[in-house]
């Protein structure tokens, strides 16, 4: 994939992104509502098997500066329906770049790879939900107490989807 936006480029990832993405895989509090933070051997190994090697995810890449600031995940998990996620470097929040990244690919999922239907999921209530609704997602459900948190505790799961019939009316 290769895909250019107005400030960014989104881009298989290579195995020299390796510190960029552990400098988002590797902050606690990025990773938050997420899991628990990687080590460097952990990024590298989950950039090899499954970042590169089963094309899991995207690198989204700032084009000012070249650095990997964001990690997309888009895998396709049944025909025609992907998973979406993202997690982008904490130095880079609340400036739009995940959602220009992330409708990128929304767009690109559904003109190119004609998907029916894009999901996500989180525990995040806040950034992760405001930005699903922002992307024209809606809440098709919530598992109550579904996932523990970095803190042991247990957290509602919320599903947000996006059918392509929708995605077509929106633009």
């Amino acid at each position: 994939m290769y895909i250019n936006t107005e400030r960014m480029i989104i881009r298989d990832f290579i195995p020299e992104d390796a510190a960029d993405l552990h400098d988002i895989l590797g902050d606690d509090e990025t990773m938050a509502n997420c899991e628990p933070s990687y080590n460097f051997e952990k990024t590298k190994n989950f950039l090899n098997t499954f970042c590169i090697a089963r094309n899991g995810a995207v690198a989204a890449v700032h084009k000012d500066s070249g650095k990997l600031i964001g990690y997309i995940l888009f895998n396709e998990s049944d025909e025609g329906v992907y998973e979406m996620g993202w997690i982008f470097n904490r130095n880079d929040w609340q400036q739009g770049y995940a959602f220009e990244s992330c409708k990128a690919v929304i767009d690109h999922a559904f003109c190119e790879r004609k998907a029916h239907k894009i999901f996500a999921e989180t525990i995040d209530t806040v950034k992760s939900v405001g930005l699903m609704k922002k992307l024209g997602m809606q809440l098709e459900g919530i598992q109550r107490s579904q996932t523990k948190d970095n803190h042991g505790n247990w957290a509602d799961l919320y599903l947000y989807g996006l059918l392509e019939d929708d995605w077509r009316e929106q633009t």
